[in-house]
């Protein structure tokens, strides 16, 4: 009974990919299968924004035969991108922003990628993984400094740090130093934001520690062409693990301000 238990999970695996193949074979020749792959992404990553979709809506935004859209869908159920159940196609944040960097890499515009995902699911996924390695986190972080109001997507503390995020959606052609001049923004928010501390209007874990690093970050769906703008860390937000990891290592070479608050 245990071998064929074994062999029928081998080929509940298996079918996913013959499936795949037999399925389009006859639709797609050549390079073509990136191509129908890609437009059914798109699809997904529109539709699914506000949560589950009908796989019927999926198929019929895709304009992809009913044979191969499904046959896709269960591809990525099997990679645990998608959840399929009674008719309908579920895809969690993680998910999407994993599904997002996927068309990317197939060759989906980058602007019409960045388009059907929401600011929220930046910030979430990011304010995750620093929760996830022990710091407290607030999103939509809003205060005055100096008459002028500013906002900073995510602030996470974990002693001495303190990681202030900026999630941005790279628009291609975008030159150079229009790029370094964000950059470069970002840095003078999070010295406003340190500066501002004490704040009466919200309440940090950072301003009861002796001293504390104010880090600017700036998070982006893939990878940029350099790791650093004006010495601002741009981390692709799939990354995010990585960089947590070794930013302590790697803080005296970061745009970094720190603020004693021993006086308080």
């Amino acid at each position: 009974m245990f071998p064929n238990l074994v062999a029928n999970r081998a080929q509940n695996l298996f079918e996913p990919i013959t499936g795949l193949f037999f399925a389009t074979s006859k639709y797609i020749s050549g390079g073509r299968l990136v191509s129908v792959e890609r437009k059914l992404l798109l699809s997904l990553l529109k539709l699914t924004k506000s949560g589950p979709v009908k796989q019927e809506n999926v198929k019929e935004n895709s304009r992809l035969p009913t044979s191969v859209a499904s046959t896709l869908l269960e591809k990525l159920q099997s990679e645990n991108l998608a959840y399929l159940k009674n008719g309908l196609v579920e895809v969690d944040s993680e998910s999407r922003l994993k599904l997002a960097v996927k068309a990317v890499g197939l060759g989906a515009d980058v602007q019409c990628i960045s388009d059907v995902l929401v600011w929220q699911e930046f910030e979430a996924m990011a304010a995750l993984a620093l929760e996830l390695n022990g710091y407290t986190t607030q999103k939509n972080v809003r205060f005055k400094h100096k008459g002028k109001r500013w906002e900073i997507d995510v602030v996470a503390c974990r002693k001495p740090l303190v990681i202030c995020i900026d999630c941005k959606h790279w628009h291609s052609g975008m030159h150079p130093s229009t790029l370094a001049r964000m950059a470069v923004f970002q840095g003078v928010r999070v010295k406003a934001f340190a500066d501002s501390l004490p704040n009466v209007g919200a309440q940090f874990t950072c301003t009861k520690w002796e001293r504390a690093n104010f880090v600017p970050v700036i998070i982006s769906l893939i990878p940029f062409s350099s790791k650093f703008l004006e010495g601002i860390p741009i981390v692709p937000v799939l990354q995010m693990q990585n960089f947590i990891n070794q930013l302590p290592l790697n803080i005296e070479s970061l745009w970094c301000f720190r603020r004693q608050f021993s006086h308080l």
